[in-house]
């Protein structure tokens, strides 16, 4: 994004993490965009990198203390929580989401945070251990549905010699975010959008169930970027284990039939349809009220699927003059030729296909290998994180409307 921040204001926290050196370039991107930089860092971030070296680049001083005495008469965490249009934390340690998701106020950083009103961007940094951790998911869970935004993490080669999630993202992707934030596109401004997602679950009886192994990652992303371009979003979520995002209109089905009717239903009123869910093809035939016992005569238990009824077809064939219709394919094998028959038979604008077999792309992961195929051509979409997708989702969206 090119974007000038001449008159904006950032405060960026820096916390103790071996990726605070990271945030020097967070820095010098945002001036080199006319942003002024104001940083706050922790005390053991400043074990990692000097002061000095910020001050340098931001022109600024930095500030450590919460009880040093300012150059100019004014209570410091205040004054800065006020002067951000953005406050960003790059890295953000497990320490400094936890205080934030519990509003513990106890160092500079963590009081100005909280008594700022400027939108809050996080880019976490830690062992994949500790991201992954119970507590550490739940916390973030906390500060995204108070509106806080992620970038990130990213997974790799970590300085303690794991490999997995918890690389802080590049300096680059950090400066486009809070760029973002500054300068947001508004290119969906007026536009209505449907975005489903997750995984449906056709029951045997009360206790089990078929599905997949869809998480809602990929249509939670599209519908936060759809959010923040200025879209009316309308979520219709299956099964999920991703955090729901905030600022939507969510309608939560389980079975493909409820998910058939809640989208058939709202999918005329749409400017765009994005279905992002994988639902069941099949359900069974017949269903058990109560939980269906073992047999215990050592014969094979048969049951019969019947088709459930394809959404993305009916919606194609009811498609209203003006509407934008994307659908997803999650291949494993003819990726190309198989997405491109199912764009036509369903009328369908785009198709975002995808091989779910390689590694770092389909379901339940951070990332996503897609190929966005039109009518008119295609275009590869190499490893990315869902975000980054959802974003070239909507961009090729936005260029089908202008036709």
């Amino acid at each position: 994004m090119r974007c000038d921040l001449t008159g904006k204001s950032v405060v960026l926290g820096v916390t103790g993490g071996i990726a605070a050196y990271k945030a020097c370039e967070v820095v010098s991107r945002l001036r080199k965009m006319g942003a002024e930089v104001y940083v706050i860092m922790t005390k053991n971030a400043a074990e990692f990198v000097q002061p000095l070296t910020f001050e340098t680049l931001s022109n600024h001083p930095v500030v450590t203390d919460t009880f040093a005495r300012p150059e100019t008469w004014e209570v410091e965490h205040i004054a800065l929580a006020k002067r951000a249009d953005v406050f960003a934390i790059a890295p953000a340690t497990a320490n400094i989401l936890a205080k934030m998701a519990h509003g513990i106020a106890d160092d500079m950083l963590s009081t100005t945070v909280l008594a700022t009103k400027a939108p809050v961007l996080v880019a976490p940094a830690m062992n994949t251990g500790m991201w992954t951790a119970e507590i550490t998911q739940e916390n973030c869970a906390v500060l995204k549905k108070r509106g806080v935004q992620f970038v990130g993490p990213d997974a790799g080669f970590l300085a303690c010699g794991d490999s997995g999630a918890g690389r802080m993202s590049e300096p680059a992707e950090i400066a486009e975010a809070i760029a973002a934030l500054l300068c947001p596109v508004q290119d969906l401004a007026g536009l209505k959008v449907l975005v489903t997602a997750g995984s449906t679950r056709e029951r045997l009886d009360p206790v089990r169930y078929m599905t997949n192994d869809s998480s809602g990652k990929m249509g939670f992303a599209v519908a936060e970027e759809a959010m923040k371009r200025g879209a009316q979003v309308t979520v219709v979520a299956g099964s999920v284990t991703a955090p729901i995002p905030a600022g939507c209109e969510i309608v939560r089905v389980e079975s493909t039939l409820e998910l058939y009717e809640a989208v058939t239903a709202r999918a005329p009123e749409m400017d765009v349809v994005i279905q992002a869910a994988a639902p069941a093809d099949y359900r069974f035939a017949v269903t058990y009220t109560e939980k269906h016992k073992k047999a215990h005569d050592g014969q094979p238990f048969v049951v019969e699927l019947v088709e459930n009824p394809d959404i993305a077809a009916a919606v194609g064939a009811a498609k209203k003059p003006g509407q934008t219709l994307v659908g997803f394919a999650a291949e494993t094998e003819n990726l190309h030729a198989n997405a491109q028959k199912k764009l036509a038979k369903k009328n369908l604008d785009l198709i975002v296909a995808n091989d779910v077999s390689l590694p770092g792309a389909g379901f339940n992961v951070d990332t996503n290998i897609a190929t966005l195929i039109t009518a008119d051509g295609m275009t590869e979409c190499p490893l990315r994180t869902k975000k980054e997708l959802a974003g070239d989702i909507l961009n090729k969206v936005i260029e089908l409307r202008s036709k």
